[in-house]
């Protein structure tokens, strides 16, 4: 049932992206100008992230931050009040328009409307760091918002996060999803769980091995 689900889910992903990509062009067109005057640098911001089966993939943003941020600053969490981030960058943070972008993604194949969320590549670590049973999270495509993200969102730890997103894996359903997207909405209005406050957990291993390179809103 649930891979006949997943097919559905595909085809529901495709319409839906087109009509949100046809009903909110105004608002893109107007978010891309803003962002262009608010400082120098390009409209859309490219971050590598891993997808479905472990494979990397260009994720799609509005750029909310300075170019040159991955310079400055420390750590790879961008908190409340940093200066790296543009005015109006924390008003597309604080509406969640900066992932609007991704229903690119979401086209391409490459994401759905929920899912986990992408990690980066290197962060909390890498692909081969992962567990067996929490590579499990990465057997659907990543989602522009998830179970994890309705539960504490960015003040969630790590291990947790990944929990949930290996959870969802396990009971994904058409009910779920409405359930997510309807929990989503409330949390974007009230703007709730919207800065990073949840300590990275890594693997001995690999802890080392981590960049603490400083990125554009990394754990969304």
């Amino acid at each position: 049932m649930q891979k006949l689900y997943e097919r559905l889910k595909r085809v529901l992903d495709v319409f839906a992206a087109l009509a949100a990509l046809v009903l909110l062009s105004p608002l893109l067109l107007v978010t891309a100008v803003f962002v262009r005057l608010s400082s120098k640098g390009p409209v859309i911001f490219k971050q590598e992230r891993i997808g479905k089966d472990g494979k990397v993939f260009e994720i799609y943003k509005f750029r909310s931050m300075r170019v040159g941020a991955e310079h400055t600053g420390s750590g790879v969490y961008s908190g409340k009040g940093d200066p790296r981030v543009t005015k109006v960058g924390r008003f597309l943070r604080a509406t969640s328009i900066d992932e609007l972008p991704q229903l690119v993604n979401i086209l391409k194949g490459e994401m759905s409307f929920i899912g986990p969320r992408p990690p980066l590549t290197y962060h909390p670590w890498p692909y081969s760091a992962y567990t067996p049973e929490q590579r499990r999270m990465f057997a659907v495509r990543p989602g522009m918002t998830g179970w994890a993200q309705v539960n504490g969102r960015k003040g969630v730890e790590w291990n947790h996060r990944i929990e949930l997103n290996v959870w969802y894996v396990e009971h994904m359903s058409l009910r779920l999803d409405i359930k997510i997207l309807f929990l989503t909405v409330l949390k974007v209005f009230s703007n709730a769980d919207n800065e990073n406050t949840a300590a990275t957990v890594q693997p001995a291993e690999t802890a080392a091995e981590t960049s603490a390179e400083p990125t554009e809103s990394v754990t969304k």
